[in-house]
Order: structure tokens, then sequence, then C-alpha cells
């Protein structure tokens, strides 16, 4: 087995991906403890707890993943992969600065901040397909579901962190200089991209010039499992994964918690992603069925989260979601990338990004609306639905594919 030829953290022995990795952790860091700070600056300080506001702000965020489809996929798949990485974490960096000091001064307007968390989505939906597609060039595809799962171990590892330092620091020196930390936070993400030896990336063949973003959907139209994949996570990601819109109104409005509750609340759904992605790091191969066990876990616990009668019971329940969820998109992710050949590989999970991220500016409001008109335990049945209309999808593909012909399942099967 893949944990036998080099353990959980295998991936970490190519140097390149170590120097990736240790700019990544603080960058992340700095990233929730940002995206803690925003939620709270929205919902306590430019309104009154107003949960469709907060949905707005993620719908702003993450719309651009679908608006800018056409170009970030082939920007992923064209342009040096690590360049323009160096570009999108420097601008991000930027626009936490300024959004800090707008704070920090006094200024900043709701206005304000709908308009930097636009501008830090569209630069984030030219981030999120290279990132992953750069991963592939720095281990190569037998060492790919190891880092894939290590990145969202770092990621995770971040968001238990992030928010716990953000409460504690929101609190005490104020929401402005989160910010402030979290622009500082790029300076290593930047130099880790710098000191990265060229010469050990696994490079891949770049597609024609004429080839564009279209190509790949007739692609993954006739790759019926990176199909399914990615309905599976549009139905659960659109109104499951509004994980700030259901932790932040559990916090405030049920539990009637401070910030420092809603950073602990945060930084236990990650002690369940983090687990989720530890798990998926000793796996040799992505499986399949994982999705259906995932989601069908995701939606149990949803459902039970709602009817959490305390903030202690809520907080232990968050850990198990996370995991589910975690289980989940480790193995969509991986599932797609080995399923799709490296020349393509920008491109689909651009498609991947816009639906994994895209799809919560469609729910995210609704979502808002349903918890302002019936409560946050609503929000959170709401999301359960989406755990279960995608454990529905799963059932559906696995009935049809144990129906094929050999021949098919070959043709259909991971790479």
């Amino acid at each position: 087995m893949a944990a036998q030829r080099g353990g959980t953290f295998r991936s970490l022995n190519n140097a390149n991906y170590r120097v990736w990795a240790a700019g990544a952790l603080v960058s992340n860091i700095g990233t929730w403890m940002q995206r803690t700070a925003q939620d709270w600056l929205v919902l306590t300080i430019l309104t009154d707890h107003n949960a469709t506001a907060l949905g707005i702000m993620t719908a702003l965020q993450f719309f651009p993943q679908l608006l800018l489809l056409p170009l970030t996929g082939f920007a992923a798949d064209r342009i040096d992969r690590r360049k323009l990485l160096m570009a999108t974490q420097g601008a991000i960096g930027l626009l936490a600065l300024g959004l800090g000091l707008l704070t920090v001064t006094g200024q900043v307007q709701l206005w304000h901040a709908y308009g930097f968390a636009l501008l830090l989505g569209c630069t984030t939906a030219f981030d999120g397909p290279v990132r992953q597609a750069f991963v592939s060039e720095m281990v190569g595809d037998d060492e790919l579901p190891n880092a894939v799962a290590i990145n969202s171990t770092s990621f995770n590892s971040a968001r238990m962190i992030g928010p716990a330092i953000a409460g504690l620091s929101i609190a005490a020196i104020g929401t402005g200089w989160v910010f402030i930390i979290n622009a500082l936070s790029f300076i290593p993400v930047l130099w880790s991209l710098l000191a990265i030896n060229e010469g050990r990336l696994f490079k891949t063949d770049k597609p024609l010039a004429k080839s564009g973003l279209w190509e790949a959907f007739p692609y993954v139209w006739q790759q019926k499992r990176i199909l399914f994949t990615l309905l599976m996570l549009f139905l659960m990601g659109s109104v499951g994964l509004n994980f700030p819109i259901f932790i932040s109104t559990m916090s405030t409005l049920v539990f009637h918690g401070d910030a420092s509750q809603y950073g602990l609340m945060t930084s236990m759904l990650a002690i369940g992603t983090i687990s989720g992605a530890l798990l998926a790091a000793r796996r040799d191969k992505p499986r399949p069925a994982l999705l259906l066990a995932g989601s069908l876990a995701f939606t149990l616990t949803m459902v039970l989260a709602a009817l959490s009668p305390n903030e202690v019971v809520f907080c232990v329940l968050l850990v198990l979601i996370g995991l589910a969820a975690q289980t989940f998109i480790i193995t969509a992710n991986s599932s797609i990338q080995l399923a799709t050949r490296p020349q393509m590989r920008g491109r689909v999970m651009a498609i991947f990004m816009a639906i994994s991220l895209g799809g919560m500016p469609l729910g995210g409001p609704f979502v808002g609306w349903v918890v302002d008109h019936f409560g946050a335990r609503w929000g959170l049945v709401v999301g359960a639905c989406g755990g279960l209309a995608a454990s529905l999808a799963a059932l559906c593909y696995w009935l049809w594919f144990h129906h094929k012909a050999p021949s098919e399942k070959r043709s259909d099967s991971v790479s």
C-alpha cells in the first residue's frame, strides 16, 4: 500500500513540494484569519447580524469562478504556472492590505467589503485552477493523490489555527489588523515560489494555441466518471458547503456567542477536515465509493447539527461534518485529476474550481434568506438536502456503472 511506500507525508520527500508546502501553510493561516475577520466585519460591524448580506458577500467572492471560467482554465494550461501563481498570490496580498487599511482607519463601508470580495473572487478564479494543476507539476502523477491530501491537510490545519487566532486578535487589536497580518503572510509563499527548482518540475506539453476551454466540455461529457463527480460536487457544494453562514449564524443567533466562540467553532470544523485529509493521504488511490459514503455521512451529521441542544454538541458535530465533507472533496479532486489528460488538467480543474467554489454564489443568498426568515437551524437543514441530492447522484452513477459492458467500464475507469 502507498502508506508503506513512504508514509502519510511521502510527497514531502520532494524538495520543490516541501518548499511550496511550507510557504503555503503560513499563507493559509493568514487567509483563514482574514475569512473569519471578514465574516465578522459584515455580520457584526457593517450590518446588524444580517445573514443575507453575508450571503451576498459569499456570492460576490465566488461568482467570478463561474463568470471567468472561459479564461481561467485556459490561462492555467497556457501560461507558466509558477509565474501565474506569483502574480495571483501577490494580488491577493495587496487586496488584503487595502481592506485592512480601510478598516483600521475607520473608513470601511459595506460597499467597500463587497467590492474587495468581488476583486478577490476575480483573482482567486485564476489562482485556484493553476494552484491545483501546479501540484502535479511538482510531484508527478504517482504521488498526486498524496500531495492533494497533504495540500488539504495544510489548508485545513490553517482553518483550525487561523480562526482561533483571528478571534483572539479581533478582541485584542481589532478586525482591520487581521487583514494586514494576512497581507504579510503572502511574503513566505512568494519566497517559496521563487525558491522552486524549475529543472525538477514535471512539465507537460502545452495545448495547441487554438485549443481553448470549450474543448474541455465535450471531453468532460465523454468521461462519465468526471461528469458525475462534478454533478455531485455541484449538488453538495451549492447549498451544503456554506460553512461561514452556518457557523456564524448558529454562533451568534442560536448560541449568542462572541468572536472567540465563532473562531472556536470554525476550528472544530477544521479538526474534522484535517482528519479527513490525513486519512485520504494514506490511501493509494481515490475510491469512488467514498463519494457516496462521504455525502451520506455529511447529510446525517448536518441534520443532527441542526438539532443541537447546545454549543458543545454542535462543536462535536462540526468535527464529523468536516470529516465527511473533506472525504468527499479530496476523493472528487484526486479522481478528477487522475482521470484527466495532463494537457487538459488546467481546464478541467478550472471547471472543478468553478463548481466547488462558484456553486456557493448560487446557494449562498438562498441559504442566507432561509436563515433570516426561518432561523439558523433551517439553514443547516437546507445544507443537508444538498448532501442528500449528491448521495442520490452517486447512487445513480453506481447503478449505471455496474450495468455497463466490461469494455465501457475500462474506458471510463480512473487512469
